[in-house]
């Protein structure tokens, strides 16, 4: 019993620990302590002795908080000269200062001795005696400290973003520190980092403005963007870029910063591609050159000399290529083995000594499948599809393996079916489902992202790194309060509701189809006003945003166009400017001449518009700050690559085509409506009505559920195209059965007419994870017996993905037949966890084409 309460106890510490986040305020209460009083003099002090990292932090703590309260702070390295108020920084592998404090019993560290990154932070009072209080900030190791240090930063009001997205600081007088001891144990993630690439236009182009390349000056404000994000992890710029090679400065800042560095998936052995195209001979064909890529694989580990480093082994081909034609296993096992043999040659050290990655990036991951592997010490590297959806995840039986497995993500792209480089299309309902996914499957050692050019990817950074450190505190329900608490760190509390809000749906609804991807013919004119509807959303939030900017204080303008405004005020402007595009030809088929000319003037103005908006951000906004970050085109795509220079659409004043994809309302079949018995329908209250032929379901307002073996159901907000989504937990759960078992939705609908009818279900387009059969459903109309869908068992097949990733749907159809008029029952039965459900359109003969599907029907 006495075991049992002890379990209890240290079990709520550490959730206390785990979700404890908050220890300042900015007006006294209750057992808080004014740490910035303006009678007593505040100081910060670390030992000379301690790492490089976190003397660096401290001096940014310094510079932190003389903005914020508005006076000088004093640096030591002297406790003799040490102030009555006293931040203590210090390592526990490095600051005698803190060790002393643990053998004086002034502090107890045992929560986070030994552990990785893990801090922790204390108020004690007269630790000495020259100092009335101290707040020490303790790290396990160099950046668990320097994440303690940002960590107090940040809550004091210094978003992590200050420099890269121009947030101000918010000034305070005072800052009061809760009593007591705040502990953040190590995070859920060990290696979390992001991936800079398809850096050229914008990325490349300003850095070479501002800083005169890729080099050393930029690395530094990206190493302390990702300190201040708690990130570790960094694959640098490689488009022209070799950051080895480039600039001596940036291996050794990299190493003093505790960034542990990696290269891509298709960079082996810590040397970059530009590095092959500088210096390589011959072939980049082991078959052919083995002894010149040997040569050369061994200059990048000499290289990487006693710096923190992942090393990528492997082989594809040149220039993001597969390496040969179909699997060649015995090659690249061969390749493997002697890469390994090499670092041992180098390093004189097991080569389970230095972490290594193997990543199952495209091709390489049909080596897998068809049974390569690796030593276990190495991290298997899983990837996304370039799309978001992850494509494949361990077996739960193979967790075992001590180098684990990782996730390679994408917020950015360069390939098919379209390039997605310029703006934020990214879904963080969505991120947080792939990525609850891949945490559930002990997808745990590595989290990397391609964030293209780092702006304007900003939150979804923020997001992917936020949860990859503590996956335990935003779950499906907190999405909307993960976008608050962003809005608030950024501008402040007083319309951060507001500005969450906006932020969600912008996402969602860039999300539904990429800009890139869009054109005149995407949406319908005609079909429930379709073209019209998404504008109408986009002109609202980019109303409500607008308002917003006009109310907010200058100081903050310029980081709300960065972060907000342009965004959506852009992505409104291109949806415009496409249905002006879509009536210019509706009225040039018509033979309608001048109504044509009139969308046509206006297609020309929403084009000018976006290249004004584009001069404003590179050239006018902070001072042309961020001159070259804008320069990606998006405008007259006609493949997967992007276009020199952004092209108008063709502007029709005569017919040009007998397309019907714009049918008006008298080429579609007529669903005359037949009276029904009201007496049957109000026996239940909770149904959706035909009308014009089809009823449409949002899959999250079901009428009904069961929940049974242990699984229950859960609404993801805002991850549909339309509304939210619907999965079963815990999503690693066996496959289920549909008897009397089963775990069910159930929707009402009314149907006026009998015969043959579609059920059309909407999925969010997840990939098959487990490489099988695919991941299944069962549905059934009334008393049928249930038809087993597999929703995704051809995802190999280039078309059918391309066409799921484009559209961001997958929609599978069933037939079903109607015996009478009247009240019917769909019956959604789970059979495999990671489906989610955004919405059921019934088609009972009057269906028309769209892209989004018709909105909800009314209910009784």
């Amino acid at each position: 019993m006495i075991k049992k309460t002890i379990a209890i106890v240290l079990f709520i510490g550490c959730v206390h620990a785990m979700f404890a986040q908050s220890f300042i305020v900015f007006n006294k209460q209750e057992n808080t302590w004014n740490i910035t009083d303006p009678k007593q003099n505040l100081s910060i002090y670390t030992d000379d002795t301690d790492d490089w990292l976190v003397q660096k932090s401290a001096a940014l703590l310094q510079s932190d908080l003389e903005k914020v309260i508005g006076r000088n702070i004093a640096l030591t390295h002297d406790l003799q000269h040490a102030q009555e108020n006293l931040i203590i920084i210090g390592s526990i592998k490095g600051s005698t200062t803190i060790n002393s404090l643990k053998e004086s019993h002034q502090i107890n560290v045992d929560a986070i001795n030994s552990q990785w990154e893990a801090f922790q932070l204390q108020t004690v009072e007269k630790p000495f005696k020259n100092v009335s209080k101290a707040f020490i900030i303790t790290g396990s190791d160099k950046r668990g400290t320097a994440y303690g240090v940002f960590e107090f930063s940040k809550q004091a009001g210094v978003s992590p973003w200050y420099w890269w997205a121009d947030v101000p600081i918010e000034q305070h007088k005072n800052i009061f520190i809760k009593n007591g001891i705040h502990t953040f144990k190590s995070p859920t993630v060990q290696y979390r980092g992001i991936f800079i690439n398809d850096e050229a236009p914008a990325f490349s182009g300003w850095a070479k403005e501002k800083f005169g390349g890729v080099n050393h000056h930029v690395y530094e404000k990206i190493f302390e963007l990702l300190l201040r994000l708690k990130a570790n992890y960094l694959w640098p710029a490689m488009w022209g870029n070799a950051f080895n090679n480039d600039d001596t400065l940036n291996p050794i800042l990299a190493n003093k910063y505790g960034i542990v560095m990696g290269t891509s998936h298709h960079e082996p052995m810590m040397r970059a591609q530009q590095e092959w195209k500088r210096y390589g001979h011959g072939e980049w064909n082991y078959q052919t050159n083995q002894a010149v890529l040997d040569s050369f694989w061994k200059k990048g580990i000499e290289n990487m000399d006693h710096h923190e480093s992942i090393v990528t082994i492997g082989m594809r081909g040149d220039g993001d290529e597969p390496m040969t034609t179909g699997t060649a296993t015995a090659l690249l096992e061969k390749i493997v083995a002697r890469q390994r043999k090499i670092i041992e040659e180098v390093t004189h050290l097991p080569a389970a000594e230095t972490p290594q990655v193997w990543a199952l990036y495209k091709e390489v991951q049909d080596y897998y499948d068809k049974g390569m592997r690796v030593p276990d010490d190495v991290t298997l590297l899983l990837c996304d599809d370039n799309w978001g959806n992850i494509r494949r995840l361990p077996k739960l039986s193979d967790t075992g393996r001590t180098g684990g497995y990782g996730i390679y993500y994408h917020f950015d792209y360069v390939g098919d079916p379209r390039n997605y480089k310029w703006i934020n299309t990214n879904n963080i309902a969505r991120v947080w489902e792939q990525m609850h996914l891949a945490y559930e499957y002990h997808v745990r050692k590595i989290w990397i992202v391609n964030v293209g050019d780092i702006k304007p990817m900003e939150l979804p950074i923020s997001f992917f790194l936020d949860y990859a450190w503590n996956t335990h505190q935003w779950d499906a329900d907190k999405i909307l309060q993960y976008h608050v608490q962003w809005a608030t760190q950024q501008f402040g509390k007083k319309y951060a509701n507001k500005i969450a809000d906006i932020l969600i749906k912008d996402a969602q609804y860039n999300s539904r189809r990429k800009p890139e991807l869009l054109s005149p013919e995407t949406y319908s004119l005609i079909h429930y006003h379709e073209f019209q509807r998404i504008v109408d959303e986009y002109t609202q939030i980019e109303n409500e945003a607008t308002k917003i900017n006009q109310l907010l204080p200058q100081k903050y303008q310029n980081a709300f166009y960065q972060l907000v405004l342009y965004p959506i005020i852009a992505s409104s402007n291109l949806n415009k400017m496409y249905l002006a595009a879509a009536k210019n030809r509706w009225y040039a088929n018509q033979n309608n001449s001048k109504i044509a000319q009139l969308y046509g003037d206006s297609v020309h103005y929403f084009f000018k518009k976006d290249s004004l908006m584009a001069n404003y951000y590179n050239h006018e906004l902070s001072n042309g700050k961020w001159n070259h970050m804008m320069d990606q085109t998006h405008i007259g795509y006609t493949y997967w690559q992007q276009p020199p220079v952004n092209k108008m659409p063709e502007i029709y004043l005569t017919p040009f085509s007998d397309s019907t994809h714009h049918q008006s309302e008298k080429n579609t079949k007529q669903i005359h409506p037949k009276f029904f018995n009201n007496s049957i329908a109000s026996k239940n209250k909770n149904y959706f009505m035909e009308q014009d032929g089809y009823v449409s379901i949002e899959a999250v307002h079901f009428s009904e559920q069961t929940q049974s073996n242990g699984m229950h159901w859960q609404k993801i907000p805002y991850i549909g195209r339309t509304n939210g989504g619907i999965t079963a937990f815990p999503v690693t759960a066996q496959q289920q059965n549909t008897g009397t078992n089963a775990t069910t939705l159930v929707y009402y609908f009314y149907a006026t007419d009998t015969g043959s009818i579609k059920i059309n279900a909407y999925f969010s387009p997840t990939l098959n994870i487990h490489h099988d059969e695919g991941l299944k459903y069962a549905i059934a109309i009334d008393q049928e017996t249930p038809q087993i869908i597999s929703i995704n068992k051809n995802d190999d097949n280039p078309r059918k993905w391309g066409k799921w990733v484009s559209d961001n749907i997958i929609i599978k159809t069933t037939g079903h037949h109607l015996q009478q008029p009247g009240l019917h029952k769909i019956t959604y039965t789970l059979i495999n966890t990671a489906v989610v459900l955004q919405k059921l359109v019934i088609d009972l003969g009057g269906l028309k084409e769209s892209y989004l599907g018709p909105p909800e029907s009314k209910k009784n």
